[in-house]
């Protein structure tokens, strides 16, 4: 997506928000709406499955990722995005671009 496109997305998900917490809880909002889970993609050469979007306590929002009977938070600006994208994921770029990451 271009600048101009993510930038909009920021727009629309932070619309009436007034400071970092509300400002992540839309984005929350969009991608729980928006991202296509579960989804697979491959964390330090294993392949995970991201099963849920959260937010932790200290207002990070992170990626549920499982395989067999492990589970491990990522953070969602660091998660590796499979090719071809899942339908939604444009959603994180934004994220990540309003994060700076």
């Amino acid at each position: 997506m271009s600048v101009a496109e993510l930038d909009a997305l920021i727009e629309e998900a932070t619309v009436d928000t007034y400071d970092e917490i509300e400002t992540v809880n839309g984005f929350l909002a969009v991608i729980d709406e928006h991202l296509a889970l579960p989804f697979s993609t491959t964390v330090l050469g294993v392949e995970v499955t991201v099963v849920e979007i959260d937010l932790t306590n200290d207002h990070r929002v992170i990626a549920r990722c499982v395989r067999e009977e492990f589970r491990q938070d990522i953070g969602l600006a660091e998660l590796p995005l499979p090719e071809p994208h899942p339908d939604g994921a444009h959603w994180v770029e934004a994220y990540r671009r309003w994060a700076g990451c």
